[in-house]
C-alpha cells in the first residue's frame, strides 16, 4: 500500500492561510480561555498550561521544520501560501515573542490574582515567614540535596547534554583568584514542580527552582556565587527513520535516543538574567538571538496543568462532565454482540462512557465462540483496559492481532512497551506499513453463530484510550452489517499481509480512495448546487490544511453550495472573501473538553450522506496515512448526527467564527439563550438513561413479586 504523491502547492490564485499562522491563531484561542474570567479559576491554571505545553510541542517539530528550511539551500517557495522559509520565521518569531509576553500576563496580572483571592499563594523565599524558610530548608536537605547535581563547566568537564524541555539553573562562580567561573544544575523533573508549605491562612506554595536557588551556596561552598539564572531549552524533535531497516522496532528505539540530542531551538531564560550568564549560555548553547525568549519566569508553565489538579479545589473547577453508563443506546442489553444484531450502536464521548468500548473488547477476549479479535491502536493509556483485555483474550486462546502504530509521535515510547507486552502474551503484533502511519480506528471481533461466522466491528474518530475520552469528544459506531464486516477483513488482510487495497464496499481509506472520494462529493454538491438541487456541506474535523480540497470548497460555494466548516486548530481556507469564499463559514469550538470527533455530512440532492472517521483534511492523513471513514447508514443515527452538528453550530459559549480577515470573534450572544454545545450533550446523555431507567421501573411485571 504505497502513498500517492502529495499536493505540494495551492492551485493558482487561491486564497490560502500559512499552517503554522494560523496554529498560532489556534494556540491564542486557547489562550483566551485562560483570561476568560467567566471560566473557574483552576480551569484558566489548565488551559494556561496547555498553551505552554502546546507550544513546546511546536517549536520541537514545525518550528524545527522551518529552522530546517533557513539551513538548507533551497529555503524558499514550496509552501502553499506562497511564504518563504525565511520570512515565515521572521513572522513567526514576532509572533510568538508577543505571544510569550501574554502568557505572563495572563499568569501575573489576572490568574495570580484570582487564586490569591481564594487563598492560594505562590511566594518566594523573600517573602516567606520564619517558619516557612525552617520547612524549607529540611525540605532542602532531606528530599533536594541529595538528589541534585551541581555540574561544574571548565577545562577538564565540558558543558553538559542538557535534556530537552528540562529546567536548568545557570550559576555563575568567583574563585580565589577572582575570575568567572560557570556550572549548571539541572531541576528534578522527577519531584513535583511546586511545594506546599505550611500556611496560617490559605495555602502557600512554591515553586522547586526557589528552593535550589535559595539553597545554591550548600552545592558551591568553595566559590562565591555571584549571580544564579533559570534557563531551559528546546529541542529539535521530530523522528527521522528509517523504514528500510530490517527491525522497525530497533531503528524507532535508536530514534528516540537521537530526538533527545535534537538541535535547539528556543533558549528561555529569566529577564533578569546576568548578561555574564546569558553571554555564557549563548555561547554553549549556539541559539540564534531569535531564538531567544527573555521571560519573567516561571518557565516551562506547563507544569501549571498538575497544579490545576490540586487536591480540595473542587469548587474552583468547572463541573466535572460524568459520562452516562451504560449508554442509552446499550440500555437494557446485557449481551452486546445481541444488542449489536438488533441494528447499529454509536456512542458520544466522553458523555457518553468508554466503558461501553473496552466491555466490547471484554466480552470478546471472554466469549468462548469469538474465534478472532483485529485491533488497531495508535495511542493508548500507561494501564489500558483495552490492551489487558488483548491480553486476556489471547490467553484464552483466541487468534489475536494487534497492528500497534510505532511511529505515533511522542507516543513512540509507550507503544514499544505495549507491542512487546502484546507479544509476551500470545497476540500477533504488526507495526504498521512501510513509509504510513496506520491512524485509523478500528476493531473487528471474528464470531461463530448458529448461522454461520459473523464480524462485529466498531469504528471510532478517536484512539482507543480511556484516559483521553474523558477529555476529547469522540464517536463511536458499533455494527455487524456485512457489507462492513466485509470491509473490515479487507482492511486487516492490506494491514497485515501482502494484499492490495481492494474495491471496498462502503469503507473510504486512506491512503488509496479517500482523497478522490472526498473531492468527489464535493464536486457532486457543486453539480447539485448548479442544476438547482439542494446542496450542502457541513465538515467538522480538527484540521484543514490540503490546497486541493480547499480550491474544490471555494469552487462550491461560487456555485452556490453553503458551506459549513467546524475547524478546531489549523484552518488554512480563507471564508468570506467576496466572489470566493461567500457562501462558507468557518468556525472553532474551543472550551472544557477538547473537540476531536471528524463528521462529514453532504446534502446529496436531498438524500444526505453522513461518514465518521479518523481522518482530518490535510495531506498527510489524505496521503500518508492508513485513514478510515466510514458511513452512518442507520436512519436514527443519522438523524443524531445532523442535530449533533445543529447543536454545534448554535453553540455561543465556545464557539468562534473566523473572519475574511483572518482573526476569529466569539460568537453572538445577543438576544439569543446561552447555548453550551459541551454541557448540553452532556445534558442530553444523562437525560436519556434517567428516561430509560423510569420506562424500565414502570413497567408491568410478568409476575407478582414474591
Amino acid at each position: 500500500m504505497n502513498a500517492k504523491p502529495s499536493a505540494g502547492t495551492a492551485p493558482a490564485q487561491v486564497p490560502y492561510y500559512n499552517r503554522e499562522l494560523s496554529w498560532m491563531d489556534f494556540n491564542t484561542r486557547v489562550l483566551e480561555e485562560a483570561m476568560e474570567k467567566e471560566n473557574p479559576v483552576m480551569e484558566r491554571v489548565r488551559f494556561l498550561a496547555i498553551t505552554a505545553s502546546n507550544l513546546d510541542e511546536f517549536f520541537m517539530v514545525r518550528v524545527a521544520g522551518v529552522m530546517e528550511k533557513l539551513r538548507s539551500k533551497y529555503p524558499g517557495g514550496d509552501d502553499p501560501s506562497g511564504m518563504s522559509a525565511p520570512e515565515l520565521y521572521r513572522i513567526l518569531s514576532e509572533r510568538i515573542h508577543v505571544f510569550a509576553e501574554k502568557q505572563e500576563t495572563c499568569l501575573h496580572r489576572s490568574i495570580l490574582p484570582s487564586l490569591e483571592r481564594e487563598g492560594i499563594r505562590f511566594v518566594s523565599p523573600e517573602q516567606m515567614t520564619p517558619e516557612q524558610l525552617s520547612f524549607l530548608s529540611e525540605y532542602f536537605h532531606k528530599v533536594l540535596f541529595p538528589v541534585l547535581t551541581p555540574l561544574a563547566v571548565d577545562t577538564s568537564r565540558p558543558f553538559p547534554f542538557l535534556a530537552n524541555r528540562s529546567l536548568n539553573i545557570a550559576v555563575r562562580l568567583e574563585g580565589n583568584d577572582g575570575e568567572d567561573c560557570f556550572a549548571v544544575v539541572q531541576v528534578p523533573a522527577i519531584l513535583t514542580r511546586f511545594l506546599e508549605l505550611p500556611c496560617g491562612e490559605g495555602r502557600c506554595f512554591t515553586l522547586l527552582e526557589n528552593v535550589i536557588l535559595h539553597g545554591l551556596g550548600e552545592l558551591f561552598e568553595e566559590k562565591t556565587i555571584r549571580s544564579a539564572c533559570p534557563f531551559r531549552i528546546t529541542r529539535d524533535s521530530d523522528l527521522e527513520i528509517d523504514e528500510d531497516t530490517e527491525d522497525l522496532l530497533i531503528e524507532i528505539q535508536r530514534s528516540i535516543k537521537k530526538r533527545k540530542r535534537g538541535i535547539p531551538v528556543r533558549l528561555e531564560i529569566d529577564r533578569k538574567c546576568d548578561p555574564a550568564v546569558r553571554a555564557f549560555l549563548l555561547e554553549m548553547l549556539g541559539v540564534s538571538k531569535e531564538s531567544i525568549y527573555d521571560l519573567s519566569g516561571p518557565l516551562a508553565l506547563s507544569f501549571l496543568s498538575k497544579f490545576a489538579d490540586l487536591p480540595g479545589c473542587d469548587a474552583l473547577c468547572f463541573r466535572p462532565i460524568v459520562p452516562a453508563y451504560p449508554p442509552a443506546d446499550f440500555w437494557g442489553c446485557s449481551d452486546v454482540f445481541e444488542a449489536i444484531r438488533q441494528k447499529d450502536r454509536m456512542v458520544h464521548h466522553p458523555y457518553e462512557s468508554f466503558e461501553a468500548v473496552v466491555d466490547f473488547i471484554r466480552a470478546a477476549a471472554e466469549d468462548r465462540d469469538v474465534l478472532a479479535i483485529k485491533q488497531t491502536l495508535y495511542r493508548v493509556s500507561g494501564h489500558s483496559p483495552i490492551v489487558t483485555a488483548l491480553m486476556r483474550a489471547a490467553e484464552n486462546g483466541k487468534q489475536v492481532t494487534v497492528l500497534v502504530e510505532l511511529k505515533a509521535r511522542f507516543d513512540e515510547e509507550n507503544n514499544i512497551l505495549w507491542a512487546k507486552k502484546l507479544e509476551e502474551a500470545g497476540c500477533h503484533v504488526v507495526y504498521g506499513l512501510t513509509g504510513l502511519k496506520t491512524h485509523c480506528k478500528i476493531a473487528l471481533v471474528v464470531r461463530r453463530e448458529e448461522e454461520g461466522i459473523r464480524r462485529y466491528l466498531h469504528m471510532s474518530t478517536g484512539n482507543y484510550n480511556e484516559a483521553t475520552a474523558k477529555i476529547y469528544t469522540d464517536i463511536g459506531m458499533f455494527t455487524c452489517r456485512e457489507p462492513l464486516g466485509a470491509d473490515a477483513s479487507n482492511l486487516f488482510n492490506v494491514l497485515t499481509g501482502y494484499s492490495r487495497p481492494p474495491e471496498y464496499n462502503d469503507f473510504v481509506v486512506a491512503p488509496h480512495g479517500m482523497r478522490s472520494f472526498f473531492e468527489s462529493m464535493i464536486r457532486r454538491e457543486t453539480q447539485n448546487a448548479r442544476q438547482g438541487l439542494p446542496s450542502g456541506i457541513t465538515v467538522k474535523i480538527n484540521s484543514l490544511v490540503d490546497p486541493d480540497l480547499i480550491a474544490l470548497l471555494y469552487e462550491a460555494s461560487g456555485a452556490g453550495v453553503p458551506v459549513r466548516l467546524i475547524v478546531r486548530g489549523i484552518c488554512c481556507l480563507i471564508p468570506g472573501l467576496p466572489g470566493v469564499s461567500e457562501n462558507i463559514q468557518v468556525v472553532s469550538i474551543v472550551g472544557q473538553l477538547l473537540e476531536h470527533s471528524r463528521i462529514f455530512f453532504f446534502e446529496n440532492a436531498g438524500n444526505p450522506k453522513v461518514y465518521l472517521g479518523s481522518a482530518d483534511w490535510m495531506p498527510r492523513n489524505l496521503d500518508r496515512r492508513v485513514e478510515l471513514v466510514f458511513p452512518v447508514e442507520d436512519p436514527d443515527l443519522r438523524q443524531r448526527m445532523f442535530d449533533t452538528l445543529d447543536l454545534m453550530l448554535r453553540d455561543n459559549s465556545n464557539l468562534r467564527r473566523m473572519l475574511p480577515g483572518k482573526e476569529y470573534v466569539r460568537a453572538d450572544r445577543r438576544g439569543k439563550p446561552l447555548c453550551n454545545s459541551q454541557t448540553e450533550f452532556s445534558r442530553l446523555a444523562r437525560e436519556a438513561v434517567e428516561r430509560l431507567a423510569a420506562q424500565e421501573s414502570t413497567k408491568p411485571l410478568d409476575r407478582p413479586p414474591e
